[in-house]
């Protein structure tokens, strides 16, 4: 239903509102075969969230941690769903296989949402106007990458006229979550990173990263308040403690540091405006 909505809403050469959105899931009794629409999005984004589970599945069967396949969590969002999560079964041991288990997500969900961005960016429309401030109308925010790969494959075409493909808008879904996942705080795949590099640090980042978000909730999007909440609730759970707290090694400490990179390609202050 969320890709049925971008799909109109690239064929009419519109910004997503919330009208429309509503509207696709009277689809669902009126014309349940014009949901097809919606595919190009839907599989795009469970490739992507897929990719990024079994990332750190197989993270977790490398280090002989018992884990669950991945979950899938559809909700009647604009962007269809709440994301995907595995289950952790027991004790991860080492540093190494911490860092590991945390970083292989987003680096694997990271390289399958780029090429479907560029596909979306290759196909998108230049849109005048797309970006000003309208009623019932959602602007959508656009990620350091997509501002890097724009003027290249679309010929010096600005991001805010802009209207991605809904494979586009997929990835940039991807993107978003990714962001989110590696936050450097509390048991989030960026928290995981950052106490494998230094835990000194990831205590300090997990007492102050919710203000920040705060702060980025009060100047930006108010979602921001629920990010900063939810990390203060996370940090009442027991984390489990690392009964081998050896030194990353070269390899691991670069990418960790690939992975800073990618959160501030795929960081977005304002992913919502209305």
């Amino acid at each position: 239903m969320a890709g049925t909505h971008f799909a109109v809403a690239y064929a009419h050469n519109e910004a997503v509102s919330w009208d429309e959105f509503v509207h696709a899931f009277t689809l669902v009794y009126r014309e349940p075969l014009a949901l097809a629409a919606g595919l190009p999005f839907a599989l795009t984004l469970l490739a992507i969230l897929l990719a990024h589970e079994l990332g750190h599945f197989f993270a977790c069967r490398h280090h002989h941690i018992h884990s669950s396949y991945p979950f899938f969590i559809p909700f009647p969002t604009l962007i269809g769903t709440l994301g995907a999560f595995i289950l952790i079964r027991s004790p991860i041991r080492t540093t190494r296989a911490l860092f590991d288990v945390g970083a292989s997500g987003p680096l694997v969900g990271f390289l399958v949402a780029v090429p479907a961005l560029v596909y979306g960016i290759v196909y998108a429309k230049f849109v005048p106007g797309l970006a000003v401030p309208a009623d019932n109308k959602i602007i959508l925010g656009a990620p350091l990458i997509l501002h890097l790969l724009a003027p290249i494959f679309h010929h010096g075409a600005k991001t805010a006229s802009l209207l991605l493909h809904p494979v586009g808008r997929a990835a940039w879904v991807g993107l978003f979550a990714t962001s989110l996942n590696l936050l450097p705080a509390a048991q989030l795949d960026g928290g995981h990173i950052l106490r494998s590099v230094n835990q000194r640090a990831h205590r300090f980042s997990s007492i102050l990263l919710p203000l920040l978000l705060v702060f980025l909730g009060f100047r930006f999007w108010a979602g921001w308040y629920i990010w900063a909440a939810m990390l203060v609730a996370i940090r009442f759970l027991r984390a489990l403690p690392i009964y081998n707290p050896e030194p990353l090694d070269s390899r691991r400490l670069a990418a960790a540091s690939l992975s800073l990179l990618i959160f501030l390609l795929s960081f977005m202050a304002a992913p919502f405006l209305e």
